[in-house]
């Protein structure tokens, strides 16, 4: 099949489906009304709460819900083929995703801004809303220890991303102070953009390497590996960043670095899809992998692993902790949330949808490893005759063919590469300082008494966000070289679905109390629950055999607290069922 053809198709059906179905959420369903203050306003600190322009805030949650998502989701899903992966990103991003993502920011706007997990204890009971916000915390401590540890990775791999991706901070505090003082948003993004890739040329020609530095040298010495050194000093100067740039102010850096990195992905987008008109190549990726992997390469099957693997492409419960927990404070009037929920879970499903085509037809227009030219399946088995787990490899399938689809514009293969990787980390970056603040916010939460102040010393926000940055850092410390990080990253994929099946779960007892159509989260809830508990359960299996008791214990612990919150959310349910009362739309009063 052409990529053309299948680039029209998707992108048709984004549009339609956002006209037709996401309008009828909004205007149906949820019944979305400017005569509701939004807590931006009713609660603006200029610190979390900061009323926000529509497009700069879709700006900061793209890409706080991308990040790496849904390139690596795609990279690794092709593996069982294009064409299951691509059915469940198009089918799962419309009627799961984007209902996720849309509806969990309309009741977190409509009770006062909290987060999913606080909601929890108010539609259900107050042992779900702790048995919810230690999923959350759980959750969001994985995310921040191994993306530190992931940006650190990709600048050693890509040592030309690091000035361009670290010169976005003084140009996102440049762009913020204009924004503040009313200058055109559009105009100086488009300029702090231009600057951005002006700093890409700087970071080819002058790449940053941390192993060719005397002092990490010296420390490294015949202690310790070199890289391992280099890798932890990255981590320690993203700590440090992440610590400050979380609690500073929205509008300072989080709201401008993002709004640059979305018009970033923009023009990505743009220049790949151009590549693609004007390349027009095949999908010469196999379209279904019957078994062409041999048993032991460590390719599970393709049911359930297919569901978990690409999460962010189709639907994630990291979705429901960013809608919640920083977008909402920002949202100007609610009729903003259908463009900023729901628009930006299809944009990110079609972003995935162009990641599959740069690999499926993309690094099929040919690469060259040494002297060795690889064209069509060979070039895809290049890189896909190993572990799906080679998350380097992965990534660096979609560079090579993203770079052939931009070469094809007249962009050369070096630049091309430099652009894909300053774009990729760019956006694991983001994904950082953006879950620090997150998981702040649910902190003060879970410390928060009854009169609604939150206890010392936690409403201190450089000492809440202190405890979450010292303890992210410690457990990617606890092993040499930064690895602890990845001690608890195999629970990530099933704990982050299992968040979006609860947050679905919440949702559905919420339109039910006000009477409306529960059916279209229950249904989605209810599959994305199965395929999830059945990798979970899949999971503890490996954990038992391989005796990662600690894994295992976590595991059960999540499944425990998993079965509490959908019987909480049954009893609720039939609770309300029996008394036949429904509430109106702000459920917190």
């Amino acid at each position: 099949m052409n990529a053309v053809l299948l680039v029209i198709v998707t992108f048709s059906g984004y549009i339609i489906a956002y006209r037709l179905y996401g309008k009828y959420l909004a205007n149906r369903i949820f019944r979305i009304s400017d005569a509701n203050q939004m807590p931006a306003d009713k609660f603006q600190d200029g610190i979390d709460y900061v009323p926000t322009p529509r497009s700069i805030v879709f700006g900061h949650h793209f890409t706080t819900i991308a990040g790496l998502g849904p390139i690596v989701g795609p990279a690794i899903g092709i593996i069982w083929g294009w064409i299951p992966a691509l059915l469940w990103i198009f089918v799962g991003s419309i009627f799961m995703g984007a209902v996720h993502d849309f509806s969990t920011l309309v009741i977190s706007a409509r009770n006062r801004g909290q987060t999913i997990g606080e909601l929890t204890g108010n539609l259900v009971s107050p042992g779900a809303r702790f048995a919810f916000q230690a999923v959350m915390q759980l959750l969001l401590f994985i995310v921040l220890s191994v993306f530190a540890m992931i940006v650190s990775t990709l600048f050693m791999l890509y040592p030309a991303s690091v000035i361009p991706v670290w010169f976005q901070i003084p140009i996102a505090i440049w762009l913020g102070y204009q924004l503040q003082n009313g200058r055109n948003p559009l105009f100086y993004s488009v300029l702090a953009l231009l600057l951005m890739y002006a700093s890409i040329v700087l970071g080819v020609k002058f790449e940053v390497d941390l192993s060719r530095l005397e002092i990490i040298q010296w420390i490294a010495g015949d202690r310790m590996p070199l890289n391992d050194v280099v890798t932890v000093s990255w981590c320690v100067i993203l700590f440090i960043y992440v610590f400050i740039a979380s609690s500073l102010p929205v509008q300072r850096l989080l709201q401008p670095r993002d709004y640059i990195n979305s018009h970033q992905l923009l023009l990505m987008l743009l220049l790949l899809i151009i590549g693609i008109f004007i390349a027009h190549p095949v999908m010469s990726a196999p379209g279904i992998n019957h078994g062409a992997f041999a048993a032991g390469s460590g390719v599970p099957d393709m049911m359930p692993t297919l569901f978990i693997i690409i999460a962010c492409g189709a639907i994630s419960g990291f979705h429901s902790i960013a809608s919640s927990g920083t977008t909402v404070k920002q949202v100007q009037k609610e009729s903003d949330t259908l463009f900023i929920g729901f628009g930006g879970m299809l944009t990110e499903g079609f972003l995935a949808v162009i990641v599959l085509i740069a690999i499926a037809a993309g690094l099929g227009m040919g690469f060259k490893d040494g002297n060795a030219l690889f064209t069509g399946k060979e070039a895809f088995y290049h890189y896909y005759s190993g572990s799906q787990n080679d998350i380097g490899s992965k990534l660096e399938s979609f560079i090579s063919g993203s770079s052939n689809l931009l070469h094809s514009l007249g962009i050369s293969l070096e630049f091309g590469r430099a652009l894909m990787a300053v774009f990729i980390v760019s956006f694991a970056n983001t994904t950082l300082d953006s879950a620090a603040r997150m998981q702040r916010l649910s902190l003060q939460e879970i410390f928060t008494n009854r009169s609604g102040r939150v206890r010392r010393p936690f409403q201190n926000r450089y000492v809440a966000t202190g405890i979450v940055v010292v303890a992210a850092a410690v457990m990617t410390f606890i092993k040499p070289g930064g690895q602890g990080a990845y001690i608890l990253w195999p629970l990530f994929g099933s704990l982050n679905q299992l968040l979006a099946a609860l947050g679905l779960a919440i949702v559905s007892v919420y339109l039910f109390r006000n009477g409306k159509n529960y059916g279209l989260t229950l249904v989605p809830m209810l599959f994305v629950l199965v395929m999830t508990v059945w990798s979970v359960f899949l999971s503890m299996k490996e954990f038992y055999s391989q005796d990662s008791y600690l894994l295992l214990g976590i595991s059960c612990l999540i499944v425990l607290l998993t079965v509490w919150l959908m019987i909480e959310s049954f009893r609720a349910w039939i609770g309300l069922k029996r008394r036949g009362n429904y509430f109106p739309d702000n459920i917190s009063g």
